[in-house]
């Protein structure tokens, strides 16, 4: 069997992280490896890969075979594209400095790609939340003018209470007043 670079499984439920390896094709996919190239965690956007790229592009001269996973992650960080640049250098198709000038204008153009949709989904995320606090602000604003509402009704309806207590007592006050002279007058 063939070497395989593959992904090594490992971090807690529901929490992946990755080793990128070169294995035996027979061994287990946690257990015994050659070589560890590199890591890859899926949970951060994008996907946080480290990858040592001339020792993949060597395992792969020597003829490791990747995994379909793994085949798209080399391709992501160019470690495929530099290994086609390294068979023109070999068939003297192309100089050694024109592979690296190639490929170095290819990675810089990815990393710039990465930083664009790392700065989209920061903007992204920034505004999402600033939509949501101005959403949390007008309901509590509608929470406070409710509440106050109520305040001034109860108010309101207390200041009635102790108008018509006031006036209740200035009537019984003058009534008893009144008749108290009608009274003697029998």
């Amino acid at each position: 069997m063939p070497a395989r670079i593959r992904l090594q499984r490992h971090g807690k439920k529901n929490q992946p992280f990755y080793h990128i390896v070169v294995a035996d094709g027979r061994a287990p996919r946690d257990g015994r490896f050659i070589e560890k190239l590199g890591t890859y965690n899926p949970l951060t956007n994008p996907a946080t890969i480290v990858l040592d790229v001339d020792k993949a592009c060597q395992w792969l001269k020597n003829g490791a075979q990747p995994s379909e996973t793994c085949r798209r992650i080399l391709s992501y960080k160019g470690v495929l594209l530099k290994r086609h640049l390294q068979i023109g250098v070999e068939k003297g198709a192309i100089s050694q400095e024109q592979a690296d000038v190639k490929f170095n204008e290819w990675l810089q153009a990815k990393e710039a790609k990465i930083a664009n949709v790392k700065s989209e989904t920061e903007n992204k995320a920034r505004t999402v939340k600033k939509e949501r606090l101005e959403a949390e602000k007008k309901a509590n604003e509608a929470k406070a003018e409710a509440v106050a509402a109520k305040r001034r009704a109860a108010a309101e309806a207390e200041a009635a209470a102790k108008a018509e207590a006031e006036a209740a007592e200035a009537s019984a006050e003058e009534a008893p007043a009144e008749e108290a002279p009608a009274a003697e007058e029998n």
